[in-house]
């Protein structure tokens, strides 16, 4: 692969975390630069031109100038483009038991984040148990198509880098919705295959606190830097640094917490 790419991305994008993961499992980070887009302003009219006007991220130009967008259209397409073997299963079958498992992480990263950003407590569990079964689903397809354990194969591989963003992401169902897997036995494969994600070396760009800070306005309903009614500064603001701000509030439905309270000024 000639040149560098770029690619446009959110802060803490999971969708762009899978990216970084991959530069990492193959060993080359600075294969791609990477530039934050501050969602917290309007699209730079640049970056729209490049984009024809869409302002979803992350989008990949190539050396060449070209755009390419949705996330896993670039992981694959660059997981095919750097120098050295592929993260995906070089054996045909192997390759559509992997995308069989990728095509389920649509609507569990869907579940997760409407479950995140319902403001109606009386809706906490129905949204629990819609994550719980789709958690479930997961268990039974590793149970019958995984022969080696923790991971789908031999190693973390790319079904792991696509889902691994979003075991992150889900800690502000841990912080916000207090949600865990019930410790029986429909959940025991999916809990060892989550925790080892997890726990990958590669897989390590994020902090629960990281997320639980800035995804705090996601928790009152209030998703891609729109402002919380009341509020005058997005969570996902650059400045002040999120280490420098205290936890947020954990009781979601109580309101939300001023923009002093939450460090943002």
């Amino acid at each position: 692969m000639s040149g560098k790419h770029i690619v446009y991305h959110i802060p803490v994008c999971p969708f762009s975390q899978r990216l970084e993961i991959l530069m990492a499992l193959r060993g080359q980070k600075d294969a791609v630069e990477f530039r934050v887009v501050d969602i917290t302003k309007p699209r730079d009219p640049a970056l729209l031109a490049k984009t024809q006007g869409t302002t979803a991220l992350p989008v990949l130009e190539t050396p060449e100038g070209a755009i390419l967008k949705e996330s896993l259209v670039i992981l694959r397409y660059l997981d095919e483009a750097l120098e050295g073997p592929t993260l995906r299963r070089d054996d045909p079958f192997e390759h559509a038991i992997e995308s069989m498992l990728i095509t389920r992480e649509g609507p569990f990263t869907m579940a997760g984040y409407l479950f995140v950003m319902n403001q109606d407590p009386d809706q906490r569990e129905a949204y629990a148990e819609k994550l719980r079964a789709i958690y479930r689903d997961i268990d039974g397809f590793l149970r019958c198509y995984s022969q080696k354990e923790p991971f789908l194969f031999d190693a973390f591989g790319l079904a792991e880098t696509v889902f691994t963003p979003m075991f992150k992401r889900f800690w502000f169902l841990d912080y916000y919705e207090e949600f865990e897997l019930p410790d029986t036995p429909e959940y025991r494969r999916v809990r060892m295959w989550k925790d080892a994600c997890m726990a990958h070396p590669a897989a390590q760009q994020v902090s629960k606190e990281e997320i639980v800070k800035l995804y705090y306005d996601y928790a009152l309903g209030a998703g891609n830097g729109a402002l919380v009614e009341g509020r005058s500064v997005s969570s996902f603001a650059f400045l002040p640094h999120w280490r420098d701000r205290p936890w947020p509030p954990r009781d979601k439905y109580a309101g939300s917490a001023s923009d002093a309270a939450l460090g943002l000024v």
